[in-house]
């Protein structure tokens, strides 16, 4: 199986709240992708922190030896399914999310976020959740 690592869970990753080495390791680092749309994002993240140096070390050493995937390939798919949420009156809002989602699916690739509801109206989307809270008693 190959995954599409969505934003936050490289972001639960980069704050020690996701053992994703470990993760990747036994899933095979040659079977995780993360799209340029998630680069773009942790950067963006990496210059609002209060030390962006250190934050865009940590985003160098994050996704150095993942694959990253360009959109491009996506942009039908990205036009046809947000027509059909749309029409459907359910449009996803966050443009970023929304090309994320239509990459995962475009190269048939399991979506790993912690974003489920929003992801899950997508056609053909597969997802699964890496990330578990610890349940309150």
């Amino acid at each position: 199986m190959q995954y599409l690592l969505d934003t936050n869970t490289c972001i639960f990753y980069l704050r020690g709240k996701l053992d994703l080495d470990r993760i990747i390791n036994q899933k095979g680092r040659e079977n995780c992708f993360i799209s340029e749309i998630t680069v773009f994002e942790l950067r963006y993240g990496a210059e609002n922190s209060d030390n962006p140096a250190k934050s865009h070390k940590a985003v160098d050493h994050f996704v150095n030896g993942l694959s990253i995937i360009p959109i491009f390939g996506s942009i039908k798919r990205y036009a046809k399914e947000k027509v059909r949420l749309k029409k459907l009156g359910k449009p996803m809002h966050d443009e970023f999310d929304l090309l994320i989602g239509v990459t995962s699916i475009e190269h048939k690739l399991i979506l790993v976020t912690d974003n489920r509801k929003d992801f899950e109206r997508l056609d053909g989307v597969k997802i699964e959740n890496w990330f578990s809270r610890e349940q309150k008693k």
